[in-house]
């Protein structure tokens, strides 16, 4: 996707009258006027969360393979120039030395060479910095888009996306965290974002009066103004994708497990102390209804019990989830944390990690994987039934938030009129478009618009292969079930034969329709299993098993997440 940004000036942080300090952000031009003036009354807070935010925005764990050709080549040539060297020299420099009378090695060689390696590492060091502060080239390689902010109601809030595609943030930041808020005008704008700025960020102070400002005056600047400036960005098919799956992954039912500040302690401390040299490399969650929650750390076993917060949930569960290094940018926050909680979806699923600081609360969301192939299909895609809803009840729930930009399910169910599994199914579909994310924590749903214009499928990537495979093989009525046997634990078994195969696909749902298992002997579901998303077999079996059934189904669905 092509987006163009247009900026007056930078954002920055100046001093003002009086020994404070004024921050303002100079917002996207080229979007509808959004502004917000105000005092901040915890400087320290938000100088915190939104350097852990910085860290989410620049972090890239994807391991990057050097390419040795070149070296390869060079060595190889190398090897030709020195053995026509080594012949027609070697003799003459063996008389040459036997000739010259025995040398001492000088006793101030070694300190001479370890001075010099020290000299020359500081200073490639100090050139790798300047590069990244300096060279805008770079920064728009590592952040492709500039963070997203949305002025609502109630709050504001700042959100980003990774650059290795694997991690979201969401600052939220209350309006009792500001003093005589002015100039307000609601909506949502891409904010100039830069190194320098977030070493600005650092000077902020308690004893520092802060003065807050999404520059109103920026939108009546001329293009012809020397501050004016235009910059357009290709955004990856693949950022985008995961950064609209991250926000339809947060409105599918999930598990709150609270998690005391001292047991996050633990588990960042231990990380920041151990590395794991073998697999596998996650927190596993034992949960039981009211007993303490326990965060076991692999291949440790290393056991945090957090006996101060008993698990709220219906059963007793194990829930497995990867990203677990990525945690440490929660650890500036440990200081200023009230509480936290952890949104669990399930084993190698996303998982959301909510840190509350009074009036302030980051939310991260990590992937179940640190590379995700989000363009090839994620096992995100089939969380939820494959249900498409119509275009008049996407219609309706847009039109809803017209009158309200924050609003909770019921609101939405009310004013719409449409059956609530219906609804949950339309706005989970509108969080995969970019328009709506669920707020999580304060259980509603706000409006906003991730990009200027609504996304399209062909612009967050098409479905992945399997995905496409398994509909054209459903509309071809290639699949015969054998088996729909549903346990007393609510669980449900399907097992048939698809596309002419000889051997069955078995698939395992939940009482809301998700995948937990499957076995097939196709290709992908041996090397992939669930982590790139179920197989084309799999998914027909399951398609197959919902026909006739959809409100049923959705029902299902809605009562897990709403009953």
């Amino acid at each position: 996707m092509n987006l163009t940004v247009a900026y007056r000036g930078r954002s920055q942080l100046t001093a003002s009258t009086g020994g404070g300090l004024a921050l303002s952000l100079a917002p996207n031009l080229r979007r509808d006027r959004v502004s917000f003036v105000g005092d901040l009354h915890q400087p320290l807070r938000f100088r915190e969360a939104i350097s852990a935010l910085h860290d989410v925005v620049v972090s890239d764990l994807r391991y990057k393979p050097k390419d040795h050709s070149d070296f390869r080549a060079y060595l190889e040539s190398e090897k030709k120039r020195e053995a026509i060297i080594r012949r027609g020299a070697t003799g003459a420099a063996r008389e040459q030395l036997m000739a010259q009378p025995e040398q001492v090695v000088p006793p101030e060689l070694e300190k001479r060479f370890r001075g010099l390696r020290t000299l020359y590492w500081n200073a490639r060091q100090k050139y790798s910095t300047h590069l990244s502060h300096h060279d805008p080239d770079l920064w728009r390689l590592l952040v492709p888009c500039d963070p997203v902010i949305t002025v609502a109601p109630d709050v504001l809030f700042f959100e980003c996306f990774s650059a290795d595609e694997s991690s979201y943030a969401c600052l939220t930041v209350e309006r009792d965290a500001f003093a005589a808020p002015d100039d307000v005008t609601l909506g949502t704008t891409n904010v100039d974002y830069s190194w320098s700025l977030y070493e600005q960020f650092q000077k902020l102070r308690t004893y520092r009066r802060t003065a807050f400002r999404i520059d109103p005056a920026g939108f009546e600047v001329q293009t012809h103004d020397a501050s004016y400036r235009e910059e357009k960005i290709d955004l990856p098919s693949s950022w985008l994708r995961g950064f609209m799956q991250m926000q339809a992954a947060m409105s599918l039912p999930m598990r709150r497990v609270p998690v005391s500040r001292e047991g996050l302690y633990n588990v960042v401390a231990w990380l920041k102390r151990h590395r794991a040299a073998r697999s596998p490399r996650a927190i596993r969650f034992e949960l039981e209804p009211g007993r303490p929650v326990a965060l076991v750390l692999e291949p440790w076993e290393k056991r945090i019990v957090l006996h101060t917060t008993p698990y709220p949930g219906p059963k007793p569960e194990i829930v497995r989830t990867w990203g677990r290094d990525r945690l440490r940018v929660l650890a500036r926050l440990l200081p200023l944390a009230d509480s936290a909680d952890v949104y669990l979806l399930g084993d190698g699923l996303p998982s959301f990690w909510s840190v509350r600081m009074g009036e302030m609360r980051l939310m991260l969301g990590l992937s179940g994987w640190t590379a995700n192939d989000w363009t090839g299909g994620s096992a995100l895609d089939q969380l939820a039934p494959p249900m498409e809803p119509s275009a008049d009840l996407l219609g309706d729930i847009a039109a809803t938030f017209q009158s309200g930009p924050s609003l909770t399910f019921e609101q939405v169910r009310q004013r719409t009129g449409g059956a609530a599994p219906f609804v949950a199914v339309g706005l989970n579909r509108l969080a995969l478009m970019g328009q709506l994310i669920h707020d999580l924590a304060a259980g509603v749903y706000r409006w906003r618009q991730v990009m200027p214009v609504v996304l399209s499928a062909i612009q967050t990537g098409p479905d992945s292969p399997e995905t496409e495979a398994a509909k054209e093989i459903s509309r071809a009525k290639r699949v015969k079930l054998t088996r729909d046997e549903r346990l007393p634990s609510g669980l449900r078994l399907l097992a048939g034969h698809v596309d002419g195969r000889t051997s069955l696909s078995e698939v395992t749902l939940d009482a809301d329709g998700r995948m937990l298992r499957g076995k097939c002997s196709c290709d992908h579901h041996r090397h992939f299993a669930l982590r790139r998303g179920p197989c084309r077999h799999l998914q027909t079996v399951r398609n197959a098993s919902l026909e006739g059934r959809q409100p049923s189904t959705l029902q299902r669905w809605y009562d897990v997440l709403w009953g």
